[in-house]
């Protein structure tokens, strides 16, 4: 490995580099973008029942919005329980931003990575280039500087590609991860909106009270 990376030349360290932080990133974003982290599925009938039987206290509430995206959004409404319907969908909706911003972090970066890996690998072609042209020479090529005009134009290309595959893949992956549990948090939060205000039956087809 150590040899292909000097065969490379030095075009291949920004590479070395943007692959240590994909990596880096793409186990961070898969350890924190789980289900029972962000939306765990229980934690809605948890907080309705409590709500029902002995209402939300300020403790509770915060240990709520400590506990998951989820909770954060969930807490927010209750919140506002004793607002209009309007004031608590528009209180949940920011606490719903917020979250999603917090679950969009780093993805820029690692699709900032998954487009600039090839232009980091076209770039080490280039040098390449530079490198195969001018072995040519008055008296003849020189073949040591050709053969590393070579490698630095097709490893570092390789490189590129390397990087850039996998970066892009866990990218719309993980994405797609946060879309749905947006989409998850808007249902539940509308199912409590509903059930705070009278306007839904709970699970087991009861009124709300």
């Amino acid at each position: 490995m150590f040899a292909m990376i000097q065969a490379a030349g030095w075009p291949i360290y920004p590479l070395l580099l943007a692959s240590i932080v994909a990596v880096a990133l793409i186990i961070e974003r898969s350890l924190s973008l789980r289900a029972r982290k962000i939306v765990p599925p229980a934690l809605l009938d948890e907080v309705v029942t409590l709500y029902r039987r002995q209402g939300i206290t300020p403790d509770v509430l915060d240990k709520l919005a400590k506990d998951s995206p989820l909770g954060q959004v969930l807490s927010a409404g209750l919140r506002n329980a004793a607002s209009p319907r309007e004031v608590m969908k528009e209180a949940i909706e920011e606490a719903g931003g917020s979250a999603a911003h917090d679950l969009d972090r780093f993805l820029t970066t690692l699709g900032t990575i998954a487009s600039a890996a090839p232009l980091l690998g076209l770039f080490g072609t280039v040098i390449g280039m530079i490198e195969i042209f001018g072995s040519q020479g008055p008296t003849g090529t020189n073949p040591q500087q050709l053969a590393q005009g070579i490698s630095i134009a097709l490893y570092n290309t390789a490189f590129g590609i390397g990087i850039a595959v996998p970066s892009l893949i866990f990218f719309r992956h993980f994405r797609s991860k946060v879309d749905g549990f947006v989409v998850d948090m808007e249902r539940s939060a509308a199912k409590l909106v509903d059930i705070v205000h009278g306007e839904r039956a709970d699970y087991k087809g009861k009124p709300a009270k």
